[in-house]
């Protein structure tokens, strides 16, 4: 499988590897300018000018200059800013040095300001705690120096001709070239996504064999990035850093990210708004310059409207509920390093994911030892065990899974009892008969001994041991893949007797193991043979004429949450696709075994066999996509987002981390590789599905808490703007000052604050949600009208009842008695720009509370205390104002009760109307949605 697209350049690097495999060892000790003792101190840092260091690039952590910057591409920040020059320019640099007023500039700028800090102080919290993460797993290797003799040395140190010593457990530092090997067996799941470790040794390749095969298969070289499962090798560095396989697939992660789905939608939104500003703004204008005569005064007013109809504590609101997000995330164990992750978390529809560590276990476990007719048989368990605990190589996953299984049943076995074998049920383990003969580690060894073996190596796929008993007989155990054990067979065990291997029966057992594998199991075969020839002088030639007697078969098992979370992810409308590299009848098994619906399977050469447009047709209804290289991981990912889907991608290897980068959200774990956690949005610290469905729900719940700021703010300004737009229009004088506008907006908005610690209904948090400007501008459009009607309905009683009551006449005859009555105008203007003021915030801060649900408020759904407790005291605030010392500064006057009287009764017809009209709009914007 080709590891990612390289171009010319990655190209020339694959065909140096390959040639490198062809070589004898002297000959590329040679080639590397390289020897067996290791590099001096001078050659070392000939090799490091030659070609590089061992690091591969990650981004530089931008500085806090260039994160407050990125703040600005949000369309909400950049609409604020113009609005807060336009202010700047109308209110300061062309007022009248006595008029000049910067209030309105500042709290703008104000708003902005909080927003661009919240936000730096979240992600700078994020991006330390992810190179924490990163300084915690930091691994050195043992390297072989001229100087020195072996030392561990840091992977950064490593240079091209190094000798390297590997051992179980260690990571491949660089790219390498094997010169000895010793039952070798490394894992390239994270390069690859195959979760089956493959074997590797130090023969040189004929170039002819080393031409046709991929990099990943070459058997003499280990890759970057690897990990060593079993066995030990020593080995030549042949590339490091960006020169590796592992550090190509890097360096293609220098691209633009594409804009995640949140970007985009908030982008939609912003210009919506922005939209709306240019249309009314000027219409504003002109109405009070042409009805008022005053084109300084309209000016004025036009940006206040401007002010007013953006909800300028957006972006504040916005981060608020991101960082609240992001802590309930951290609760949930994992950490966000962008913000905008969260709200794309909370929208994802399609979750891709690998299969190895995150459906599976990621450890290999004995599932069946049956014998040839297919049946359970503890006779092959023991002769199975005899074979791995005697061989003296390094123990590799097969061998330890054997053994844990024969202690499992010995044990189940002596805990049961010879006559009890309820004990065996209790502890869950399956016991045959045979298990109680099956003997400890410790009588093993006093009734066997080791005679000879012969290690496993390449060519064979064998391992064959000798043991003898305590009277002295001796049989040779076999086992490896069942193709070659076969080879190495005569006969076979038929329930105890032995038959000839015919043609017959050697298709039969062939057919058994091609069946358990298409179950996703690795299937192996053992044989036996009594009194083995010349076994004090063992050799190949005495692995014939044996007697097949079962199978093995091995699986990485799934784990036992992911069932649950798939189905948890089904019921709350997220999909799950497979990505892996591993077999397509591997990845199926998986998927059955965890109730996954497989629709479909996709195979990597089908992919690139598939332009975009037609991989995006067919990618909808296919659930595996398997032997996957990652450039086709993440034309994948690509071709869903074209259709439509917000994609999360959920990834730990070098390999997921193009596709990661593809996605709407990239999640990575705590222990995936630098490049995986470097890529990734969000890391969880335990690579569980679990964890991901809470973080999702989490997600979605910030997601609900900003929708209701935009959409309470814009429909509330949105009707207030029509009102005042009505106001130019048909009333003598301005129905709200720029200041008292710019107060009721910021003591609105104020009341909103609270907002990202609101309650929110289990329907809104049902299906992935996201912004839909469609559905804003409809509800802006319906929703705000109620307000205007109420607005008029407050105007008209204001002007020719409760204002010509308390100035003493109707604004008629006020303003026809000439200069004696400017007081009284001057009280009539007062009255109703105090009572506008009051009717309109009341009636906001109801529509906090009736527009957050579409329930019934207060008795269906109720708002958090704190969200209450901010709109009642607002309220009190604005309330008290126009009776306060602040009323003449202001411009306000107050009102007698009967008029504060008639303004409840108004707010509480608004809230009740508003309630119905909420509920009707919702209700079909929802059913809308479901027809579409």
């Amino acid at each position: 499988m080709s590891l990612i697209n390289v171009g010319t350049a990655g190209e020339l690097r694959l065909s140096w590897l390959r040639h490198l495999a062809t070589l004898s060892i002297d000959q590329a000790f040679d080639e590397l300018k390289s020897h067996e003792a290791g590099l001096g101190p001078e050659e070392v840092e000939e090799s490091r000018a030659e070609w590089g260091t061992n690091v591969v690039g990650a981004p530089d952590r931008p500085s806090v200059f260039s994160r407050l910057l990125s703040v600005f591409s949000d369309p909400f920040t950049d609409i604020l800013v113009v609005l807060a020059i336009v202010s700047f320019v109308t209110d300061v640099a062309f007022a009248q040095p006595g008029q000049r007023d910067p209030s309105t500039t500042l709290i703008i700028l104000v708003m902005v300001g909080i927003s661009v800090l919240m936000r730096e102080v979240q992600e700078r919290r994020s991006a330390n705690a992810a190179e924490a993460l990163a300084r915690s797993i930091q691994t050195t290797c043992c390297v072989e120096r001229a100087d020195v003799g072996r030392a561990e040395l840091p992977l950064d140190q490593v240079v091209v001709g190094d000798v390297i010593h590997l051992r179980a457990g260690d990571i491949v530092p660089a790219d390498v070239r094997l010169t000895h090997a010793r039952d070798l067996f490394v894992s390239q799941a994270s390069l690859t996504g195959e979760s089956a470790p493959v074997e590797r040794c130090a023969a040189a390749l004929d170039e002819c064999a080393a031409a046709s095969r991929e990099v990943t298969d070459l058997p003499n070289v280990a890759l970057m990035g690897s990990t060593v499962i079993s066995g030990g090798a020593s080995c030549v560095v042949v590339a490091v850093g960006e020169g590796t396989a592992f550090g190509r697939v890097a360096s293609s992660l220098g691209e633009v990210r594409p804009k995640g789905a949140y970007q985009r939608s908030l982008d939609e939104v912003g210009a919506l708004f922005m939209r709306m500003t240019l249309v009314i703004a000027p219409l504003v204008l002109l109405a009070n310059g042409l009805t008022k005569g005053d084109w300084l005064a309209a000016l004025l007013f036009a940006s206040s409207v401007a002010v007013g109809l953006t909800p300028e504590m957006l972006p504040m609101i916005v981060t608020a509920c991101l960082a609240k997000g992001a802590q309930d995330l951290s609760r949930g164990k994992a950490i966000v390093k962008r913000l905008d992750a969260v709200q794309n978390l909370g929208s994802i529809d399609v979750l891709c994911t690998d299969k190895t560590g995150t459906l599976t276990e990621n450890r290999v476990v004995l599932e069946r030892h049956l014998d040839a007719l297919g049946r359970e048989d503890d006779r092959v368990l023991f002769e199975a065990f005899l074979n791995s605990f005697f061989e003296t190589g390094l123990r590799n996953l097969v061998d330890s899974a054997i053994i844990r299984r024969t202690q499992e049943l010995s044990a189940a076995a002596r805990d049961a009892g010879e006559s009890d074998e309820a004990g065996a049920v209790a502890t869950g383990v399956a016991m045959t008969s045979g298990a109680r003969d099956l003997p400890s580690a410790d009588e093993l060894a006093e009734r066997y001994t080791l005679v000879d073996e012969l290690p496993f190596d390449f060519e064979r796929r064998l391992v064959s041991v000798v043991v003898g008993d305590e009277r002295g007989r001796t049989h040779m155990i076999t086992k490896g893949a069942v193709e070659e054990v076969l080879a190495a067979c005569s006969e076979v065990d038929l329930g105890g007797e032995a038959c000839a291997l015919g043609d017959d029966l050697r298709t039969q057992v062939m057919e058994r193991a091609a069946s358990m594998a298409s179950e996703g199991m690795r299937v192996l075969g053992v044989a036996r043979k009594a009194e083995p020839a010349g076994v004090r002088v063992l050799s190949t030639k005495d692995e014939r004429d044996m007697r097949f007697i079962g199978f093995l078969a091995f699986l990485d098992p799934p784990k036992e949450s992911s069932k649950t979370a798939i189905a948890a992810l089904a019921s709350h409308g997220v999909g799950t696709k497979v990505l892996t590299g591993d077999s397509a009848r591997v990845a199926v098994h998986v998927c059955r075994a965890i109730g996954l619906d497989v629709g479909g399977v996709l195979e990597g050469s089908d992919v690139e066999a598939m332009d975009d447009a037609r991989l995006a047709q067919v990618a909808e209804d296919v659930t595996v996509f398997a032997k996957l290289a990652p450039d086709q991981k993440a034309r994948v990912v690509a071709a869903l987002r074209a259709n439509g889907h917000v994609v999360g991608y959920m990834g730990d290897g070098v390999n997921d981390a193009p596709a990661m980068r593809q996605s709407d959200c990239g999640i990575s774990v705590e222990g995936a590789t630098d490049v995986a956690r470097e890529t990734a949005d969000i890391i969880l610290l335990e690579k569980d599905l679990m964890v991901l469905e809470r973080g999702i729900m989490a997600g979605r719940h910030t997601f609900a808490n900003m929708e209701k700021y935009v959409r309470i703010a814009a429909s509330s300004n949105f009707g207030n703007v029509f009102s005042v737009l009505a106001a130019s229009l048909f009333l003598p004088f301005l129905p709200m000052r720029a200041t008292q506008m710019l107060l009721l907006n910021l003591l609105s908005d104020i009341a909103c604050t609270a907002i990202p610690w609101d309650n929110v209904d289990e329907e809104s948090v049902a299906a992935p949600n996201g912004w839909d400007v469609g559905s804003l501008g409809g509800y802006m459009r319906r929703i705000g009208p109620v307000s205007s009607a109420f607005d008029l309905l407050t105007f008209g009683l204001l002007f020719f009842w409760v204002c010509p009551a308390v100035a003493g006449g109707s604004w008629a005859e006020l303003a026809s008695a000439g200069a004696g009555m400017a007081a009284r105008r001057a009280l009539f203007v007062a009255v109703f720009q105090g009572a506008w003021f009051t009717e309109s915030l009341v009636t906001q801060l109801l529509a906090v509370q009736v527009m957050r649900t579409r329930k019934l408020p207060f008795v269906q759904s109720r708002a958090s205390w704190r969200v209450t407790l901010v709109a009642v005291a607002v309220g009190l605030l604005g309330a008290w104002l126009p009776l306060s010392p602040l009323a003449e500064p202001l411009d306000f006057a107050a009102l007698p009760a009967w008029g504060l009287g008639v303004v409840a009764v108004v707010c509480v017809a608004y809230a009740l109307v508003a309630m119905v009209a909420n509920r009707l709009v919702l209700v079909r914007g929802v059913r809308g949605r479901a027809r579409g």
